[in-house]
């Protein structure tokens, strides 16, 4: 039995949490499994878990060798589905999840082109504000606005991200135009929910985080419905500045404090690891990376 078998197996039981649902996961049997792991165990000396009848844990070598061989897998099956992608047609279907407002700018032309690009593909895009599970759902993969932090996921990173703070320019007029912070807490704010903190709004001010209580008119879980309302001259909206930028581009939005404005993050596309890649993913993944660079959208 070659090594990489046997560090598949090692592999699929701790993500597993178990021998049995390795097994059935890989559609072998539960004895085979413990045999192959112990095989890897032997071969290389160690003992990688820590077995009881009702867990298995790894060990510190165990964690170790873990993040390695994930790797190592992963461009195994890379560079396999690389070659092979070269004589598959991309086709078929692809189920993608997205964020709403994000979905409603930017993205949904990106997907648009590729479907022109690529006929043969019938897309399944799902616009929610909330993060699937890939593998549960269903869906192929996903484009998120955050760092990865799920190890069972791959990412790759497809656009930056940033979020900005803005108003009409009857709203800078009429209460000024805040020259720190702190100075939103005296004007109207315009709320998306789906943000983590809401009411208090982050920021960087060398090299040390802010945050700013602010309230005002609206609260909406809606990225689309704060900047109607910032277009409308009803308060100041801090937004992803993917979703705004025409509006700045044109002048109907000015963009207010950018020295204060936290590090940019990034808009990755994630899917589940060790699975081999398929060419409409491959496909779409690098469309997308080719898309946002000829359309930047910060």
């Amino acid at each position: 039995m070659d090594a990489i078998t046997r560090m598949r197996c090692f592999i699929q039981v701790v993500d597993s949490n178990g021998f049995s649902a390795a097994a059935r996961e890989m559609g072998r049997s539960k004895a085979l499994v413990s045999k192959y792991v112990g095989e890897l165990e032997d071969e290389l000396g160690v003992r990688l878990l820590n077995r009881t009848t009702r867990q298995v844990s790894m060990t510190d070598v165990g964690e170790a060798y873990y993040k390695e061989a994930v790797e190592i897998l992963q461009r195994i099956d890379d560079l396999q589905a690389s070659v092979q992608s070269t004589h598959q047609e991309v086709r078929g279907r692809l189920r993608v999840s997205a964020p709403r407002s994000m979905g409603d700018d930017g993205l949904n032309r990106a997907m648009m082109d590729f479907l022109v690009k690529y006929p043969d593909v019938n897309l399944d895009l799902r616009l929610e504000d909330r993060f699937v599970d890939l593998v549960e759902e269903g869906f192929d993969l996903a484009v998120r606005v955050a760092q990865l932090e799920d190890s069972s996921l791959i990412a790759r990173r497809i656009a930056p991200f940033r979020t900005v703070v803005c108003a009409s320019g009857k709203v800078i007029e009429h209460y000024g135009e805040p020259r720190v912070p702190a100075d939103l807490s005296t004007r109207p704010c315009l709320v998306d929910s789906n943000y983590r903190y809401r009411q208090n709004w982050g920021f960087r001010d060398n090299g040390e985080r802010l945050s700013v209580p602010v309230r005002g008119p609206l609260e909406v879980n809606s990225a689309v419905a704060g900047r109607e309302a910032a277009l409308r001259d009803l308060g100041f909206l801090r937004t992803p500045m993917f979703f705004v930028h025409e509006d700045v581009r044109h002048g109907r939005l000015k963009l207010v404090l950018e020295d204060y404005e936290e590090p940019q993050r990034g808009i990755y596309a994630v899917y589940p690891h060790r699975r081999h890649l398929s060419a409409k993913v491959r496909a779409f993944v690098d469309f997308l990376v080719e898309w946002f660079e000829r359309e930047p959208i910060c």
